[in-house]
């Protein structure tokens, strides 16, 4: 199906071709083959929204871009003449091919155009098509930990797509809200993006360019088809990660039970060089038994399973020359050709990077040594450095190198950051952190372009080292709004430079309270968070997108980095200034609600709000009008207990809105075979009625799960019924929960008049409020 999907986008796209051009139709009715004067083109339909262009007798893919796995069911195509013109159309697309005019046109279903090319230079690898003037462009690449300035989200003029170095994302993909992208099989690549233009090269000739159409969420999604799609990472990587450099096992173990003890939640902690026995034989894999006495026997490893933490572990692409190891890598010939000899400036010794892009290196970096660490407790990878060696493909084929060793080792689910991304990367459980960052309120707020920019090229999985890893210290209030605005990204982790520490105590009491309260929302809204992975996963869309993407239509928020989508249904805007009492705040078209407050606000005005300087606890965070928000109850980490009932937080709004309830056992790939539970919730408000529908559960995976409570915010029921038949009240909200049946009752809470509703998880239920609307 993919490959139809990329040939339909390619077609439609395509809409110039030289006069002296003869076009005939293929067998297939997805494809065409275009004879030009110096040669062939081949066009296919992959999908409704992809077009695949190449040159004739190209067949594999040139890059690790294009995931060579990729397939495609069969496309709807409808074929007709017109004129001069042949035209092929989708659900998603018109293609229009003039062969007298020598132009290829791709057009939306609506009739108006997209993308137009002349396919003359596509023979020589270079690509240029046209489009509407004034087109938004996104994509192509971000800024790396160290640029100076702060960026935006609009790419213009020259851009190259690199992974780069130290925190830097790129894809050879641009896209527009206008309602295309164009993804280029090369790495990397050059783009030139005018006022009405895309041109597109690279040092090697590129054979293969895809044309997609849609709204922003079906670019993503053809892009997920195209390039592959994100395995899920595990369930406790949702949570919150303590990173740490210069630590040993006394120290971590008195760390976990301060967390603990102060009912902080934390999940994993995750080791920089202390955990190995970096500089002696075979010891980039294995354990600093001086540091970690208790590390090779496992003992640590049950005592860290006891409570509930996970240990994660940094590694290093280049090894020791004169180790075992090392000798052996001299032996085979597996060293990076750009990498020389030179001393680590951790051990001093002489190191050397290998090269990953090698099969057989890969192969032989999972090796016995790093396996037995595994089975002893390193449960996740924190490559670092891969980008210093000038390779695109560097990071991702070292990351792949884990990610092959141990799903061939074991069932668990690879967990991964790295510090820069080309895509690609995502297929092998890849995350990406934004480098060794400054410390400091400027360089807290300058992530925020970076974390956006990562999402246009589709580096779902993101975060950045919580606090700064630079010196100097920060100070307790940014400390305390950079745990909040982590709380509010993908990958939510701390860390710093040797030496310092980034746990919340550190920075004073009320430091501790705005840092720990922000943990523990986020804790609370993993049901909601997970959703959203299993949901990158099957629709390349992940937790956090730009404002742009959710409102492609309104030029006001083309280009904001001050504000984001939290999933859905939540929009979230760090405090990022020091000493702030006050934010200005633009919220987008509709309606919405503060979640502190509870106050409505009407969007596509600016709103002032009153910033806490003493305390730092508030987060400007709005619930956008149709939510569907479910939370649990606050744990000291992922999984401790059960989660027997979700509560449920729900607007309802005049258009029908959704969420998809998921679950696994948090921890496999049975999930990959059909062991999940997925079941949309659906809510829509008409009139004086609110109708909540529970649609039918898939998935062979039972969890824990028993009941549903639904708050239903802004109207009081005077009954409620399911599938016609009415549920019993009951006094009181927690007379409800406690109650062995299904039913509702009343109540207040900070947004104002609720009525819960509780009903069995797993069930079909078509629920009916009728309901008297009272001023919030």
């Amino acid at each position: 199906m993919r490959t139809r999907v990329l040939a339909l986008a390619l077609m439609a796209a395509l809409s110039v071709v030289p006069a002296a051009v003869a076009t005939r139709a293929d067998a297939s009715v997805d494809r065409m083959e275009l004879v030009l004067p110096k040669g062939k083109l081949e066009l296919r339909l992959l999908a409704p929204g992809i077009v695949q262009l190449r040159t004739e007798g190209t067949h594999e893919p040139a890059t690790p871009v294009i995931d060579p796995q990729a397939s495609f069911d069969p496309v709807e195509v409808k074929r007709e003449q017109q004129g001069d013109e042949q035209v092929m159309r989708s659900t998603q697309l018109t293609l229009r091919w003039n062969a007298r005019r020598a132009e290829l046109r791709m057009e939306a279903p609506d009739g108006h155009l997209l993308l137009s090319t002349n396919l003359g230079p596509g023979l020589d690898g270079r690509w240029s098509l046209q489009h509407a003037k004034g087109d938004p462009q996104y994509g192509i690449g971000g800024l790396n930990a160290f640029d100076a300035q702060t960026g935006d989200l609009l790419r213009h003029g020259k851009q190259v797509a690199t992974a780069g170095k130290q925190g830097h994302t790129g894809a050879p993909f641009v896209w527009s809200t206008a309602g295309y992208g164009v993804l280029a099989d090369a790495e990397p690549a050059q783009f030139d993006l005018t006022a009405a233009g895309i041109a597109i090269r690279a040092d090697q000739p590129v054979h293969t360019i895809y044309l997609l159409a849609g709204e922003p969420a079906a670019l993503f999604a053809q892009l997920r088809q195209l390039s592959g799609a994100a395995p899920m990472f595990p369930k406790w990587s949702m949570g919150f990660t303590n990173s740490q450099w210069g630590i040993d096992q006394k120290e971590v173990q008195a760390l976990v039970e301060t967390y603990r003890a102060k009912h902080i939640p934390i999940d994993n902690f995750t080791f920089d060089f202390d955990w190995k026995a970096w500089s002696e034989d075979m010891g980039e894999f294995r354990w600093n038994t001086d540091k970690f006495p208790d590390g090779p026997d496992g003992k640590l490893k049950q005592w860290m399973d006891a409570r509930g933490m996970r240990m994660t572990g940094i590694m290093k692409p280049r090894l020791h020359v004169d180790t075992v190891e090392g000798r052996e890598a001299t032996e085979r010939g597996y060293w990076l050709a750009q990498s020389k000899e030179a001393p680590d400036y951790f051990s001093h010794k002489p190191v050397r990077d290998v090269d990953f892009d090698k099969p057989e290196v890969r192969a032989w970096f999972f090796n016995d040594a790093l396996k037995k660490s595994f089975d002893t407790g390193i449960v996740g990878w924190w490559n670092d450095e891969a980008d210093d060696s000038g390779v695109d493909t560097q990071f991702l084929n070292m990351q792949r190198a884990m990610y092959d060793g141990q799903r061939a080792h074991s069932e668990q689910r690879v967990w991964s950051i790295n510090r820069n991304f080309y895509l690609g990367s995502q297929r092998y459980a890849y995350g990406v952190w934004s480098g060794d960052i400054q410390s400091g309120f400027a360089s807290m707020a300058a992530q925020r372009q970076r974390m956006l920019a990562a999402f246009n090229v589709g580096a779902m999985h993101w975060g950045m080292d919580g606090g700064g890893f630079k010196a100097p210290r920060p100070s307790d209030e940014n400390y305390a709004r950079w745990i909040e605005f982590g709380s509010f990204t993908p990958v939510f982790r701390v860390h710093a430079d040797f030496g310092q520490k980034r746990q919340p105590w550190v920075y004073g009491p009320v430091a501790e309270k705005a840092a720990t309260d922000a943990i523990r929302l986020r804790y609370s809204l993993i049901p909601y968070i997970y959703g959203y992975e299993y949901q990158n996963h099957v629709t390349g869309v992940g937790l956090v997108r730009p404002l742009q993407f959710a409102y492609p239509d309104d030029p006001a928020q083309r280009d904001r980095v001050d504000a984001w989508m939290f999933g859905d249904y939540l929009l979230v805007s760090p405090v990022v200034e020091q000493g702030q009492t006050s934010k200005r705040l633009k919220l987008p078209k509709g309606h919405w609600i503060g979640w502190f407050d509870g106050k409505s606000y009407e969007g596509g005005r600016e709103v002032t709000l009153a910033v806490d300087a003493k305390s730092w606890g508030d987060i400007p965070l709005f619930v956008r009008e149709g939510a569907i928000i479910p939370q649990q109850p606050v744990m000291d980490y992922v999984g401790q207990q059960p989660v027997t009932a979700l509560d449920v937080q729900v607007f309802p709004a005049d258009s029908e809105s959704r969420f998809d309830v998921y679950d696994d056992d948090g921890e496999t790939y049975a999930y990959e075979t059909g062991a999940s539970f997925v079941q949309p919730l659906v809510v829509k408000r008409k009139g004086s009625q609110v109708s909540v529908r529970t649609e039918v559960a898939k998935g062979g995976f039972r969890p824990a799960l028993h009941d549903y409570v639904l708050a239903v915010h802004g109207a009081v029921a005077n009954s409620v019924r399911s599938s016609g038949q009415p549920l019993p009240a009951f006094d009181t909200v927690d007379a409800l929960r406690h109650a062995a049946t299904e039913g509702w009752a009343r109540g207040k809470d900070r947004f104002g008049e609720v009525t819960y509703v509780k009903i069995e998880a797993g069930k079909v239920r078509d629920i009916e409020l009728d309901t008297v609307a009272v001023q919030q």
